[in-house]
């Protein structure tokens, strides 16, 4: 037993001293391009999501759907999303992050071509489905490829850019499709789809990934390539070597290792700000933002474009400020602004119920929307992403991962098929509950997520996760 204990206080030993002995890298051409072809799936993912808020008014007058099975279109995405996260991290363990993202594509190029000639709602639905599996899977492993590919002084604003890439899909959907048709706006879904595909073919593997398997040698020459021809990277390799092998000694990946003590406090944060994420109300809005703008007495043309340029700014904002203020500041600031956000659209309906400033509450209903956009896109729309790819362990990262993003298009199916029917129930209770939520994950922010600024993907897990003697038994 006591040697057991021995083994135990080593290998937690050998992981935080290497985590400590790596030096800050800086970007290089290699990393910066790997970084853009993976963000190419993160914008697919925010043309799908953008996608069914300008179509709306086209899709149910061309093919005649009423506003229930208009619902069953929007929300259906994260059906097949959440059927992606399922097997997310299995594929992503077995293929490789890159082979995963080209089958990811694969799967939204089929949807999005379905859509373009649907001329049933059935088709349309089976569309949006397999648009949705693909993008379920890329919202796992993109942000997890740029997270095992950056340095750790750049990783949190390359991570970020993962939702800085999604909040432009959005974004450009939303602008286009005010003025072309949906079947166009449909089309235009395909092409970042190819571009990702293509550029595939020219970025390297995932080293720790490449390292998990056992292909030692190729792990170097991808870390070599992806920090330049004459970088040192004997410490960063050494780093990866010992961590990797440690953990191949304390324990095989298997699903219910997630459910052991020693990840409890990973899952709670990984899971908690998933939840707290969506059940803010964030893909209410971006499904059905012209609604909620028509509802409001206000021009959902003008409301769109005045997303568009709050949405993008603020996003690129986070990037730039995810390694310099850490993660937990920005993320208590941006649940704050979206409860502010939210308070404000829900006074906005209460005031038109009570026929109280009605000439004002269009206006308080835009300035409420943009509020929350904005701070969302601020901090609480990325940083759970990167937060999930730095807390777990490699050797149980493809199903925690699959579990926490499972668990966030759990909650984006809820709240999407579920907001047209609050709106009928209650406009201003809708998004007064979307505040009280938004509010509690400032204070879960502030008592569980911890700070991983400035920490090596190695020391976050040792310190988050600590070997027992269970994993040695």
């Amino acid at each position: 037993m006591e040697s057991r204990k021995n083994e135990e206080d080593d290998a937690e030993s050998s992981l935080l001293t290497a985590a400590d002995c790596t030096s800050p890298s800086p970007a290089t051409a290699v990393v910066v391009f790997s970084t853009l072809v993976a963000v190419s799936g993160s914008y697919v993912f925010g043309s799908a999501v953008g996608f069914s808020s300008p179509a709306q008014s086209g899709i149910m007058d061309d093919l005649g759907l009423s506003l229930e099975e208009y619902s069953l279109f929007g929300s259906i995405l994260t059906i097949g999303a959440m059927i992606g996260a399922v097997t997310s991290g299995k594929i992503a363990d077995q293929l490789g992050r890159r082979m995963t993202m080209g089958l990811s594509e694969i799967f939204c190029l089929l949807g999005w071509l379905a859509i373009i000639y649907s001329e049933v709602s059935w088709l349309l639905d089976a569309g949006r489905l397999s648009i949705g599996y693909g993008i379920g899977v890329l919202s796992y492993v993109v942000p997890v490829y740029i997270a095992e590919i950056t340095p750790q002084n750049l990783r949190g604003a390359f991570t970020t850019v993962n939702q800085l890439m999604i909040c432009i899909g959005v974004s450009v959907m939303w602008l286009i499709g005010t003025f072309i048709h949906w079947h166009t706006l449909a089309l235009i879904g395909t092409i970042p789809c190819g571009l990702q595909i293509v550029g595939l073919f020219f970025i390297p593997e995932s080293p720790r990934w490449l390292a998990k398997i056992g292909l030692w040698k190729d792990s170097e020459s991808a870390l070599q390539r992806l920090r330049g021809k004459n970088a040192e990277i004997f410490e960063e390799a050494a780093e990866i070597r010992d961590y990797t092998e440690t953990l191949h000694r304390l324990s095989e990946s298997r699903v219910f290792d997630l459910f052991q003590p020693e990840y409890t406090k990973s899952l709670i944060i990984g899971v908690g700000l998933m939840v707290l994420q969506q059940f803010g109300g964030v893909n209410a809005i971006a499904f059905y933002v012209d609604y909620i703008f028509i509802s409001a007495g206000f021009s959902s043309t003008i409301g769109s474009v005045a997303m568009v340029i709050v949405q993008v700014p603020f996003t690129l904002l986070g990037v730039l400020l995810m390694d310099i203020s850490g993660r937990r500041p920005l993320l208590m600031v941006s649940a704050a602004g979206t409860c502010f956000g939210c308070f404000l659209t829900g006074i906005s309906f209460l005031q038109q119920d009570l026929q109280v400033n009605n000439r004002f509450s269009p206006i308080l209903a835009l300035v409420g929307v943009l509020v929350f956009s904005g701070s969302f896109s601020l901090g609480m729309g990325g940083i759970p992403w990167v937060i999930m790819s730095e807390i777990f362990p490699i050797n149980i990262k493809g199903s925690a991962g699959s579990l926490v993003t499972v668990v966030n298009w759990f909650g984006s199916w809820v709240v999407s098929y579920a907001f047209n029917f609050l709106m009928k129930w209650s406009t201003e209770g809708t998004f007064f509950m979307f505040a009280i939520i938004c509010g509690l994950t400032a204070l879960f922010v502030a008592k569980l997520v911890p700070e991983t600024k400035g920490r090596t993907l190695e020391e976050i897990q040792a310190s988050m996760n600590p070997f027992t003697p269970n994993l040695l038994m």
